[in-house]
């Protein structure tokens, strides 16, 4: 397998006032029935990218974040020319969140609302975004398209978002600092949003994920996120997934179980079932449970071969993104290819 580092391809920089990949369906429905037939998953409708002088919004859908390190954030996208604005509530507290539900879901939807604001920021993770991403307002996000970025919690949005018709970003959260985010991951997110190359990440060979690879290539539209989180939506929320490319990643919480229960539930509900390939981002802190004798000499990675292995479709493992330091951008709800050999993932551009 050749590997590499990421670099990005060009695609055109021109800016429309709206643009469309694929048919995109009027407002978020019912969930998807997994297992189910029907079409294949189409990719979303591309915002126009972020040009200097454009608003953006930040808020905080998930828990608190730090006011130094956001106040960073803001700095990094001041510089490139952007009006920052920030929620009113985007530092509340209410016990693990930031802020009442209903605070919450305010500021997020002031956000869709306001046509003058042209992508929405979230600060961090955490918990809280499952409470009130059915209170989004997708009438007027499917009006005035609008890319939302985050990873972790915010995957709740992200589904979200794809169920509408519209692509997000997998990336960093404006709970910036230097060791989380440096120079790499800031230019990553800059080009994501205000070119439209396409994003080409490679297999490092250091990540867990790396030792589980089914050979293959595969083409489909990328969705998903953090394991936890896609799995919370089955039933619920999670998008047709019949022909995508679905990426995954997890942060240890209480050890291997969790993400064994996680893909049965998936597996058993159906929605793998018709998946053209499965792409690994980051499994983090799971070393520990390689010293545990009662798990029988099992690791997160035997999990992820025997759950994934019985698909039958192409897998990739090794993304370098998800809870790390240094972490990319990765388009969703836009067409991609993973290709085993090469150990590459190529994914078309999120805004036009």
């Amino acid at each position: 397998m050749a590997l590499g580092s990421a670099r990005t391809t060009p695609a055109g920089d021109g800016r429309d006032s709206a643009s469309s990949s694929g048919t995109a369906e009027p407002v978020a429905g019912p969930p998807h029935v997994a297992g189910s037939p029907g079409s294949a998953a189409a990719p979303g409708r591309k915002p126009p990218r972020l040009q200097a002088g454009d608003r953006v919004r930040i808020v905080s859908p998930s828990s608190p974040p730090n006011r130094d390190h956001t106040a960073a954030g803001v700095e990094v996208l001041t510089s490139w020319g952007l009006q920052v604005e920030v929620g009113q509530h985007v530092f509340d507290q209410w016990g693990f969140m930031a802020g009442r539900d209903e605070d919450r879901i305010a500021d997020l939807n002031d956000a869709v609302r306001d046509p003058g604001v042209r992508a929405i920021f979230a600060t961090r993770g955490g918990k809280g975004a499952y409470r009130i991403v059915d209170d989004i307002d997708t009438e007027a996000l499917h009006a005035d398209p609008k890319p939302i970025v985050g990873f972790s919690d915010t995957t709740h949005m992200l589904l979200l978002w794809a169920r509408t018709g519209i692509t997000a970003l997998h990336g960093p959260m404006i709970n910036w600092s230097s060791e989380w985010c440096g120079p790499a991951s800031e230019e990553a997110l800059r080009a994501a949003l205000m070119t439209t190359d396409d994003v080409v990440l490679h297999v490092d060979a250091n990540e867990a994920s790396a030792a589980v690879t089914v050979d293959g290539t595969a083409s489909g539209v990328l969705l998903g996120g953090n394991l936890d989180a896609v799995r919370t939506e089955a039933g619920a929320g999670i998008p047709n997934l019949h022909g995508a490319i679905l990426f995954l990643e997890h942060q240890r919480g209480t050890g291997i179980g969790e993400v064994d229960r996680a893909l049965t539930q998936l597996m058993r509900t159906g929605a793998l079932n018709s998946i053209a390939g499965i792409v690994l981002g980051c499994f983090v802190n799971f070393e520990q449970d390689l010293e545990d004798e009662t798990l029988g000499g099992w690791g997160v990675i035997d999990v992820l071969r025997d759950r994934l292995g019985r698909l039958g479709v192409p897998v990739l493992g090794g993304i370098p993104a998800g809870h790390r330091s240094h972490p990319p951008t990765i388009p969703l709800s836009t067409h991609a290819t993973i290709d085993t050999r090469l150990g590459t993932l190529t994914v078309e551009a999120a805004v036009c």
